[in-house]
């Protein structure tokens, strides 16, 4: 139960220098009236106590699971890198508060189903960052099929980009697959969670999961280091009510499309496209659309229905989460399910695996 009328926030992984607590979560908050910055969390106590400062935190920690239970904090946020989102989750879990995980949920489904039993058991409020489902185009889209303006779905099509896999990577530990932070698992994830959320889940799919490298330059340190994970994905299938798609991640490539979904109907046609060279989640889209004997695609302007934070609050990387942090604190005030939430996180995580598996073995996956 709140004992304040702010959701209080602590943030695991809030350093004050980089990071995406930096430029998404920190912004999303301050940009909503229901939460207030109670805690930062870093590895090390001084660099917790300059995050602080830099924030204007009340509280420094070094240690998530002090964080989680100290007893001015309702909502503990997860924002470090993949394969280190399990303690503080747990400890999130353990201490009965409410938490909000980055995407990917777990290094694998695996951890990700253990997060998602401990929560549900504990009874508290669980999201995870997939924060496309929250985009204001996305939601527009999703409810224009719903409603009929394609008529039935017949195909659909997806390409994105990864710029960052190309000749160099971010960070080394992204080129292990035993740490569930690459191509397929955060750009992959991402933008086939916003196809399967207009659409519907596939019921079978076929896949190539590819890499054209086995070794990658990182660029902060000039090191090359050994690659296990795909830098392309191909994933063709059938979703939802038996649309065909395909979909492609493209790892590299920093010209040319950087975001398409184009929704073909029986009496209609959709498209959601980019309007920047930032992640899909992380930007605004826009909506085309055309029916009937239009010949051509129109831009379709999206209702203020889809959009749930304060005007004025900027479409870069801070407003989706802004927008999940948004619903979380309707479900936190009213005890009602959280949304997306870790049941949806595992449901992301098995469709990943079945990817792997179909790649893998070259055969088709029902699912």
């Amino acid at each position: 139960m709140l004992t304040s009328t702010r959701i209080r926030v602590g943030i695991v992984g809030a350093s004050a220098s980089r990071g995406f607590a930096s430029i998404a979560h920190i912004p999303a908050l301050r940009a909503l009236p229901q939460f207030e910055l109670a805690a930062v969390c870093t590895a090390r106590r001084e660099t917790a106590e300059a995050a602080a400062r830099h924030y204007g935190a009340p509280l420094a920690f070094s240690d998530p699971e002090r964080l989680a239970r100290h007893p001015d904090i309702d909502l503990v946020t997860v924002s470090v890198k993949v394969p280190d989102h399990y303690r503080p989750v747990m400890a999130a879990i353990a201490a009965g508060k409410h938490v909000y995980c980055e995407w990917p949920l777990g290094r694998d489904s695996d951890e990700a189903v253990r997060m998602r039993d401990a929560a549900a058991a504990r009874g508290i409020c669980h999201a995870v960052g997939l924060q496309g489902q929250m985009s204001p185009a996305i939601n527009y889209v999703k409810d224009l099929i719903a409603d009929g303006y394609v008529g039935r779905v017949l195909a659909a099509s997806a390409i994105g980009c990864a710029p960052n896999w190309g000749p160099t990577i971010d960070r080394a530990y992204q080129a292990d697959r035993a740490n569930g932070a690459n191509l397929l698992t955060i750009t992959g994830g991402h933008q086939i969670d916003a196809l399967c959320y207009c659409l519907g889940e596939f019921r079978e799919l076929t896949a190539f999961a590819v890499s054209q490298r086995d070794h990658i330059r990182v660029e902060a340190t000039g090191e090359m280091v050994a690659k296990d994970v795909p830098d392309q994905l191909v994933v063709s299938g059938i979703v939802g009510e038996g649309a065909v798609v395909s979909f492609q991640i493209r790892g590299g490539m920093t010209r040319g499309t950087a975001f398409l979904l184009e929704i073909h109907g029986e009496s209609g046609d959709l498209a959601l496209t980019a309007t920047t060279r930032d992640s899909m989640q992380r930007q605004e889209l826009t909506v085309h659309g055309a029916r009937g004997e239009a010949r051509t695609l129109a831009e379709l302007p999206i209702p203020a229905k889809y959009r749930w934070v304060p005007h004025g609050t900027p479409t870069d990387s801070r407003y989706n989460v802004a927008q999940l942090y948004a619903r979380l604190a309707d479900s936190i005030r009213d005890g009602g399910k959280a949304t997306p939430d870790f049941a949806a996180a595992v449901t992301r995580h098995r469709l990943l695996d079945a990817i792997v598996r179909a790649s893998e073995s070259g055969q088709k996956q029902i699912l």
